[in-house]
């Protein structure tokens, strides 16, 4: 049986294995016929679909429902630098429109607000809590499945789009980000819309999808600037080249959609940088107030070459601090567990894909998903593996429905054609390479179900076996094949996958899996993902951050088990210097805050990152004591600022846990230049401003520039107040005439 999938591009279309051709336009009713009810339509899909198709589909999108949403609130805050935003945004609506850490609008996220609107909306509805900031994160990752597998199924079939759609639920990365409030959850959706988009408008021609997809990126810009912008040059080109369309029709499409995209994205940059900067809020992670400057920059370049200003590794440009580069990056101990189980299948599955289309018509649609999907797979693996600056593990999530398109139509394509010798061996190996990676990857943590990695390896080399005579042997036995080669595909990721369901994830930096899933540096670090390379941040000299099984990160080897930083100087988040630390309890940070994870691990109560004395650390936030909070919220409504911190991560420890504004001094690294000492000083003496709190930031206090400025001067100037473990300075009370 010969399959033709290009019908919308004139290629005539028939049967497949997996029921009617897919591509089919629904029938239209006759004059006359009354239309199905919506409830009927909605369970029995289109109607040349086989029945089980859309039950099935409804089924898979209830099931990750459910699995993303089991146990929510452990993770609690998720990252607080975030969700402070969330809560600043839920009570101003300035701060909801520049994305303001604070609803004092003193400082903005280093992002842009887009992907914070959504979980401002639903706080606002259903008030400040975990599952209110979470669950619509995971209604994204919901629709990035349905997403996937529609644009799988609408070309190959629902068995490769359900394949699609399970790969990518069931992406370690995934599951993380999918409960989490970082902005990479609605990226990866809105990357995920503008594949499908473009492929639609290859099928047909018509602007309105290209415009759609322009717009959907423009959208994902002000979620996290210019990596939404990674897969343009695959989209556009792959629709100048295979639209249905005369040359100069497809530039002027391409035209209008960039101008959509320009539209999308940059109406909110042209408010930001038009409005009077005296009167909105500082742009965070800037050095110049400028949101360009932070795109460009910070956000921008410096994100591929390392000179990132302002940053924990500014100017540093290829110093391996955010971990090694190379094109093996996203399978090594850092990263592979987190997104490349298939990756080296689907890139089997990719080559065979353009192989098997390859003599087909200009413009097949087939030929066109292959290099959207799989062209957006390259390019962005391709940034992330080279990108000299900050790289944390989870950005692989925008991999995902790539991947996940990738293996389903790849899969679906090479079944279709397993009569020939070539796709059977091909459809095997693409197993086999999935199985044996499978294996690697289990044995990296070989403590973890030991067993698991022998069944994946057996079962993928029995299922290639069957795999390969697949289009001579009985069609049972070939899908029982097919079936075993899936279950060992997908047993390890499953496996991670329930496994970072199980925990709970807080702090800036975190890792999917089991505790060892992941090494950020490739070595100096214990369970969960360690230190940095040299035990940086997991700990320096001076500092003894401890796991919850008293293993040394980074710090002195087998000492205070219980995660004690007696000395609290270390860097980041080691509080002032000179200050005594916190007795904490096994699984818990250095000041007995739950949740702050060792860089590379982020699950509550795995690590001790938090710093020392109540302040928060550069990655985490502090423990904020009955005290504390009772201190900050007296008197608090006479205050615009009930206190001031160094550090975005500890100001937002504070705000969360009194519900009042907090500013962050000098924005997340506790670098940029806001408030300048002259401003402070004009907020203090005005009255705006009750307390500062001591520590956060880089180095708990030891930041150069304005921050070390106002710190140096509170410390000379006012009064100190203990409340709990925690300093203050009284804003209100000076020690001399400053």
């Amino acid at each position: 049986m010969t399959t033709h999938y290009d019908q919308p591009a004139g290629e005539q279309a028939g049967a497949t294995a997996w029921g009617p051709p897919p591509a089919a336009p629904p029938r239209a009713p006759e004059a006359g016929e009354p239309g199905r009810p919506f409830a009927r339509r909605l369970w029995r899909g289109r109607p040349e679909d086989p029945r089980w198709a859309r039950p099935a589909f409804l089924g898979l999108l209830a099931t990750t429902l459910l699995l993303y949403l089991y146990d929510l609130s452990a993770s609690g805050y998720a990252n607080s630098f975030y969700s402070a935003a969330v809560q600043a945004g839920s009570r101003s609506w300035k701060a909801f429109f520049f994305g303001s850490l604070d609803a004092g609008n003193a400082i903005t996220v280093d992002k842009p607000p887009a992907s914070l609107w959504p979980m401002e909306l639903s706080v606002r509805v259903f008030g400040l809590h975990s599952w209110a900031i979470l669950a619509p994160e995971v209604l994204m990752g919901v629709a990035t499945v349905a997403v996937v597998y529609g644009g799988v199924r609408r070309r190959f079939g629902p068995v490769p789009g359900l394949i699609a759609g399970a790969v990518l639920a069931l992406t370690p990365v995934a599951a993380l980000m999918f409960r989490f409030n970082n902005p990479d959850a609605m990226l990866a959706l809105l990357m995920a819309v503008a594949c499908y988009l473009v492929v639609r408008a290859v099928e047909d021609g018509r602007t309105k999808w290209l415009v759609w997809a322009g717009a959907a990126i423009g959208f994902a810009f002000l979620a996290k600037t210019l990596q939404a912008f990674l897969i343009l040059p695959p989209l556009a080109l792959v629709y100048a080249v295979c639209a249905p369309v005369p040359l100069k029709r497809r530039f002027g499409q391409l035209a209008a959609a960039t101008l959509a995209l320009v539209v999308s994205g940059g109406w909110w940059v042209a408010v930001v940088e038009l409005w009077p900067a005296s009167s909105r809020p500082y742009v965070g992670g800037s050095q110049n107030n400028s949101f360009l400057e932070l795109t460009f920059g910070y956000n921008g370049l410096g994100r591929l070459n390392g000179e990132e200003t302002g940053s924990v590794g500014g100017g540093g440009g290829g110093t391996g601090m955010w971990g090694e580069t190379g094109w093996d990056r996203m399978f090594g101990s850092e990263v592979g567990g987190q997104i490349s189980w298939l990756l080296p299948a689907a890139l089997i599955l990719l080559a065979a894909g353009l192989v098997a289309t390859g003599k087909r018509k200009r413009t097949s649609v087939t030929r066109a998903s292959f290099l959207v999907w799989g062209g957006s797979l390259l390019m962005t693996t391709a940034v992330f593996s080279y990108m000299a600056g900050i790289f944390h593990q989870y950005y692989t999530v925008a991999l995902a429905p790539y991947l996940a398109a990738v293996t389903g139509m790849g899969a679906g394509l090479l079944w279709e054609k397993r009569r020939e010798t070539w796709a059977s061996i091909t459809l095997a190996a693409s197993v086999v390479a999935a199985a044996a990676w499978g294996y690697v990857l289990l044995d990296r943590t070989s403590d973890y179900l030991p067993w698991l990695k022998w069944l994946v390896l057996v079962g993928g080399l029995t299922a290639a076996l069957g795999l390969i005579f697949a289009g001579r042997i009985p069609r049972r036995l070939a899908l029982g094949a097919a079936a075993v080669g899936l279950v060992a595909a997908l047993a390890g990721p499953t496996a991670y996958t329930l496994s970072t369901l199980q925990q709970g994830h807080s702090g800036s930096i975190v890792t999917a899996g089991p505790a060892g899933a992941s090494t950020m540096g490739g070595r100096g670090g214990g369970p969960g993902g360690g230190g940095m390379r040299g035990g940086f941040p997991g700990g320096m000299p001076g500092q003894n951050q401890q796991n919850g099984n008293g293993n040394a990160n980074g710090g002195t080897q087998g000492q205070n088990p219980q995660g004690q930083n007696p000395q609290g100087n270390g860097f980041p988040g080691g509080g002032m210097p000179g200050q005594q630390g916190q007795q904490g309890q096994p699984g818990q940070n250095a000041n007995g805050f739950p949740g702050g994870g060792v860089p590379g691990a982020g699950r509550t109560g795995e690590g001790g990152m938090g710093g020392g004395g109540g302040a928060g650390g550069l990655l985490n936030g502090a423990s904020v004591s009955a005290a504390a909070k009772k201190l900050l919220e007296t008197n608090a409504s006479d205050y615009t600022w009930v206190a001031a911190s160094v550090g975005s991560q500890n100001a937002a420890s504070y705000q969360l846990a009194t519900g009042d504004p907090v500013m962050a001094i000098g924005g997340f690294n506790g670098t940029d230049p806001s408030p300048t000492l002259a401003q402070f000083k004009k907020y203090v003496a005005d009255g705006r401003i009750h307390y500062f709190i001591a520590g956060g930031g880089m180095g708990g206090g030891g930041n150069s520039g304005t921050s070390s400025q106002i710190s140096s001067w509170v410390q000379s100037n006012f009064k100190k107040v203990t409340a709990g473990s925690a300093t203050f300075y009284d804003l209100t009370r000076a020690t001399t005439s400053g």
